[in-house]
């Protein structure tokens, strides 16, 4: 199966250039074969738009999952993303995922939320998400912070994810998180992780690039640059090809005291 990362630039709530956007990549990933497009966290309606993070948001049957859905199907090509999700009087930092026909196949709130903004913006889920099949592949979703701790990626790999898949908006001045923790985590888990992150700046945040996929050895399967949208193809059968002697034993080996 082929995954298209998209380093996007930041929606600054321009929600119809954002749709537009969405329709041009999932066109070209799906061109490019791929089946699910992964894209960043809150790019509806922004991330560093803490004054539209609950005015805009909407429920997870509202109008922009249901335009997303739409789009997927036309393009035979699925997509996950970050939303500000409504629940009654909640509202949270959600990824979806969208399969190539149109159907959700996971939601899930990030746990795990960073600094004040999104504190006073969200409330923190609380559960993992299900691991669900696409292609014949087991994935699961965290957000951004997320898969700094890692405990969350561990529970994904022992639910038997594959592919974790990381929609984030991290800025510059984190470039750790893309260089190290990601292929840690990847390698820890004995599986990928897919980081697509924000480029460019929203307000006076400025995002540090470096979107990432990352095999179970640690390491990359494809890179984007700190600058400038980019969109990533990738084969997940690069990942199976990871000799077995280059992917962790910890699962087996751990020795708890």
């Amino acid at each position: 199966m082929k995954v298209a990362l998209w380093q996007a630039k930041p929606t600054n709530g321009n929600i119809e250039a954002a749709f537009s956007a969405i329709c041009t990549q999932l066109q070209v990933a799906a061109a490019a074969g791929a089946k699910l497009l992964l894209a960043p966290e809150l790019l509806l309606p922004g991330y560093n738009r803490p004054d539209l993070h609950e005015s805009l948001s909407q429920p997870l049957d509202g109008a922009w999952i249901t335009r997303l859905r739409e789009m997927a199907a036309r393009a035979g090509c699925g997509i996950c993303l970050g939303w500000a999700e409504r629940d009654g009087a909640t509202v949270y930092n959600a990824a979806t995922t969208i399969g190539p026909d149109g159907a959700v196949l996971a939601h899930y709130r990030k746990i795990q939320l960073f600094g004040p903004m999104e504190r006073r913006s969200f409330h923190p889920g609380d559960q993992l998400c299900p691991v669900f099949d696409l292609e014949g592949r087991k994935l699961a979703m965290l957000v951004c912070y997320d898969i700094e701790f890692p405990a969350h990626a561990a529970a994904l790999s022992r639910n038997g994810a594959e592919l974790i898949l990381v929609p984030t908006a991290n800025p510059a001045g984190f470039e750790h998180v893309q260089r190290i923790l990601v292929p840690a985590r990847a390698h820890e888990g004995n599986c990928a992780v897919a980081y697509a992150n924000l480029t460019g700046a929203e307000g006076d945040l400025t995002f540090g690039g470096l979107s990432v996929i990352a095999g179970p050895d640690g390491q990359p399967l494809a890179t984007a640059g700190a600058r400038g949208e980019a969109l990533l193809i990738v084969d997940l059968a690069a990942s199976d090809e990871v000799p077995e002697n280059l992917r962790s034993a910890q699962a087996a080996d751990f020795r708890p005291v």
